[in-house]
This record gives C-alpha cells, sequence and structure tokens, in this order.
C-alpha cells in the first residue's frame, strides 16, 4: 500500500550538528559552542572559565546519568584554547548548502527539516534587532529549496540557546527568555513568510528533564529550575503561535517530542506501573504543549517535590488557546523496563532502559523494532487527535567507504525498510494521519549526544572523522538510490 499523494518524504538535519560557519555572518556564541566531542563510552564535556582568575576546565556533560551538573563558583561556560568543538565546522553546510539542498531534490525530497541558529540572527539572544547577514543566509537557502520544490520545516531552536543567555540571565529558567524568544520567532516567521510555513519551536522538549544544558541552556539542574525553563518553554510556545495566526493563515507551529514507545519487560504488575510511570515522564510535555493543560500528576507531582512555578495570571489560559497546530516526535525504537535485578541494560537515544531479547542492535546498543513507529503514531494520535509528523528516525551506524568511494549501508536499508511499513501499517490500517517523514540526518553530521562523527546516519557521507580532519567531500551510500526509488514510488517500493 501506498502513501497519501501529498505526503511530504524529507530528512532532518540540525545547525549545532551539521551547519557549521560558527563564526561566519555575524553569528554569536551559543550553548552548542562550548560542548566538546565525546564517544559511546566517554561524555562530552562543556567547557568553562572563570572571568576573574582565566582559570578554565571542563565538567561532563553526561545524558541521562543522574550525576547534578556542578560548575565551579565564578565559572560560565565559554570556548576554551586547545580543545576540539564538533559543532565549529560541523559538516559545512554554511559553505555546502547549494550541493547538499541538490542532493536533497535528486532524491526527490517533498521537505527538508532543518533548525535555525538562533545566535546567527540574533547574536547575544536579547539584541533589540536582528542580524541582516544571518537573514541573508536563511533566504538564500530556502530559495534554493524552492528550487527544487522542497517545503522546508524549520525548527527555531534546535539544542542551542545564545550563550549570553545562559551567563546573563541562567538561561530558559529565566521567564526574560520568553520575550527574546518571541521576538526571534515572530521577526523569522514575518521575514520568511511565503518561503516557510512550517515551523516547530523546541526541539525534542522533554529533554529538558535530562539535558537541560543542551535543550534549555540551563546551568542549574535543579528540579525546579528544570521545571520553570519548561513552563517558560511552553508559554513562548503558546505564544508564537499566537503570533504565527496573526501572521498568515497558512503558518503551523508544531511541537517536537522526543518518543519512544516503552515495554514492561515482565507482565508483573510492578513493571506494568514503573512503564506507566516513564512514559508519563515524556507524555506529560506532549499533554501540556499539544493537549494544552498540564496532567493532574505531573501538578501532584510539583506538589510532593515542593516545586512552585513562577507564572503570570493568562499563562494557563495562553497554553489552552494556543496549543500545537501538529505534533512531530523523534522515533528511533523502542525502549523495555523492569524492576527486576539482573538483567541486562541496553541504550538508545537518550530515553535508557534494558535489553529487549527479541530485537537486533548495533554498535551503540540500538534496537531495531520493526512495530514502534505503528505503535507511536497510534498512541499519540489516540490521545491528542492531532496531525503528526515523523521528523526524526534513523540509525547512526560506523559507514565504511570503500576504496572506489562507495558505501554498502544495506543495514540502514533494513531499518529504515521495517519503519517505513511500521508506518504505512498505521496510515492503511489504523487511519493515523500522518503528514510527514524526514529521516534524521540524511546527510551525515555531528552526533549530539556523543559529539562523534562515525555514528553516522546519512544518506550522504560527508569526508569527515571524530578529530575534525577530512575534506568535507560529499559521496552518496546505496541508501541514497534506495530512498529516492521510495519517494518515487509513494512509499510501495520498499525492495
Amino acid at each position: 500500500m501506498s502513501f497519501p499523494k501529498n505526503f511530504l518524504w524529507g530528512g532532518a538535519t540540525a545547525a549545532n550538528q551539521y551547519e557549521g560557519g560558527y563564526k561566519d555572518g555575524g553569528k554569536g556564541i551559543n550553548t552548542s559552542d562550548v560542548l566538546t566531542a565525546g564517544s559511546h563510552t566517554t561524555p562530552r564535556r562543556i567547557t568553562w572559565i572563570k572571568p576573574d582568575t582565566k582559570e578554565t576546565g571542563s565538567i561532563n556533560m553526561d545524558l541521562g546519568s543522574g550525576s547534578p551538573m556542578v560548575f565551579p563558583e565564578g565559572a560560565v561556560p565559554a570556548i576554551v584554547e586547545g580543545e576540539y568543538y564538533p559543532s565549529h565546522v560541523a559538516t559545512d553546510f554554511y559553505h555546502h548548502f547549494k550541493e547538499d539542498i541538490a542532493l536533497m531534490g535528486e532524491m526527490g525530497f517533498k521537505t527538508f527539516r532543518l533548525s535555525m541558529n538562533w545566535a546567527r540572527i540574533f547574536p547575544n539572544g536579547d539584541d533589540e534587532t536582528p542580524n541582516a547577514e544571518g537573514l541573508k543566509f536563511y533566504d538564500e537557502v530556502f530559495d534554493e529549496c524552492k528550487k527544487y520544490g522542497i517545503e522546508p520545516l524549520v525548527t527555531l531552536s534546535h539544542y542551542e540557546t545564545p550563550l549570553n543567555l545562559t551567563i546573563k540571565y541562567g538561561g530558559w529558567k529565566s521567564r526574560k527568555l520568553i520575550d527574546f524568544f518571541v521576538r526571534y520567532s515572530t521577526t523569522v516567521m514575518k521575514h520568511y513568510q511565503g518561503k516557510v510555513k512550517y515551523w516547530l519551536t523546541f526541539n525534542e522538549i522533554n529533554i529538558m528533564q535530562w539535558g537541560c544544558f543542551m535543550a534549555g541552556g540551563l546551568i542549574d539542574d535543579s528540579d525546579q529550575a528544570k521545571a520553570q525553563g519548561a513552563h517558560n518553554q511552553f508559554v513562548a510556545s503558546a505564544l508564537t503561535v499566537k503570533a504565527a495566526h496573526e501572521i498568515s493563515d497558512e503558518i503551523k507551529v508544531g511541537q517536537m517530542l522526543a518518543y519512544q514507545p516503552m515495554y514492561a519487560y515482565t507482565c508483573d504488575p510492578a513493571d506494568q506501573l514503573y512503564v506507566l510511570k516513564n512514559a508519563q515522564n515524556t507524555l506529560w510535555f506532549s499533554d501540556v504543549q499539544t493537549g494544552g493543560k498540564y496532567p493532574a500528576y505531573k501538578l501532584k507531582e510539583y506538589e510532593r517535590k515542593g516545586i512552585v512555578l513562577e507564572t503570570e495570571a493568562d499563562d494557563f489560559e495562553l497554553l489552552e488557546k494556543y496549543s500545537a497546530d501538529f505534533l512531530s516526535f523523534s522515533c528511533y525504537g523502542s525502549s523495555t523496563f523492569t524492576t527486576h535485578e539482573n538483567v541486562e541494560a541496553g541504550s538508545g537515544n537518550m530515553i535508557m532502559g534494558i535489553k529487549n531479547p527479541y530485537l537486533q542492535t548495533n554498535a551503540w546498543g540500538w534496537g531495531t523494532d520493526p512495530n514502534c513507529l505503528r505503535i507511536a503514531l497510534n498512541t499519540l494520535y489516540d490521545r491528542y487527535h492531532k496531525p503528526l509528523w515523523i521528523v526524526e528516525n534513523g540509525i547512526g551506524w560506523d559507514d565504511q567507504k570503500e576504496a572506489d568511494g562507495s558505501v554498502h549501508d544495506s543495514y540502514r536499508i533494513d531499518y529504515l525498510r521495517q519503519n517505513i511499513q511500521s508506518m504505512s501499517d498505521a496510515i492503511n490500517l489504523d487511519g493515523v494521519d500522518l503528514m510527514g517523514y524526514t529521516m534524521w540526518g540524511c546527510i551525515d553530521l555531528v552526533s549530539a549526544g556523543t559529539g562523534e562523527m562515525k555514528k553516522r546516519y546519512g544518506f550522504v557521507y560527508v569526508d569527515r572523522d571524530d578529530k575534525g580532519n577530512g575534506t568535507l567531500a560529499r559521496s552518496k551510500k546505496d541508501s541514497f538510490y534506495w530512498y529516492k526509488k521510495v519517494i518515487a514510488s509513494d512509499g510501495a517500493d520498499l525492495d
């Protein structure tokens, strides 16, 4: 069974992992620019400096570890000489955008999800006026997309916050960032009116609870700060939806959620309750941003923890009246949980669990689940009754380039075949309203979680290694030609 004729096939990237050009065109420094490389076993680090003494150092940014993030007194995040920061060049879309978009056009992309670099538009985040060079760069990007009939899907903040907002205001725990973000979002939605009609506010907003520096520019990782940071982002999102609808009826603003189906390892009722509570830790974010209301279980949790949100009188009315127009989400696989001991641990895209014995895994411990997208789509559609969009799905692999330049990534094709079939079943058998699919990292980029290049996702190989060496030359993998065929057939030909 094929997909609807208007289905938006494409790929996805993020500025902090792909764009590069970190000091070009008047861009300011953002939080991703002070993150070093890491690996599957070594966490990325946030580097810092003490302005008074010039002492430098770093702390681990270990996603999901539960370890507190503690900066020394007087230290602020900063670029430190002698360190390697993958975001500074990444895979250099800034200087290769025409070549890269041409490759997307050759594959037949209907859409391209990219993120804007907030600090490229407002270098300090709290500037009164935008940076003209930054606006011009994205104008050229969107004009290039139009040349190939590609509809942009733009994320306004994808794991980066202007560093000045972190140092000066403490990041998203300050309500001042609401106004700064709304100024930014309104500026770009007006400027690119007619070029961009689909927007996302915050990438994987629920990662605030596991990676608050990356998701919210927070250097205070207390429960109170993370709760306030999430609330402020919810209000900023609602005000962005309001502004979008006032600018044009054609503009649609969606939420972006990191989501995975969660399975209980056993039929023990304790495991079932454990999975329920884990799922709620993710879904409460979409209950607020897409559903329009805080769920009772989250408010009760705040009571128990003594968390008191700083709010204004109209916050909750705004959340309900200007909820997201659609729900987009990332889904790389499923997670399995248990209350039982002595069970082998697994891993995944930040939402960890134990190893599922029924799934095959790659070198990073990610399991390929042939039904995860169908389950995810049904769960979210039944809960919110709004259009959905899968904006990240893919598999990282240590692709090997042959002497003749070819990359034989049959494992990626096998993974995508199962996932696209799962989407097809959700649409054709279950009636889910799915707008589109943008495969993650369609052109190789830096991994957000580990800062590596060798964990590659793309249809296009980029000559760049974990230490920043390489020519940045692009070459097509086997999956490039396979995906082109899938798009041309509207998803009917998966062989």
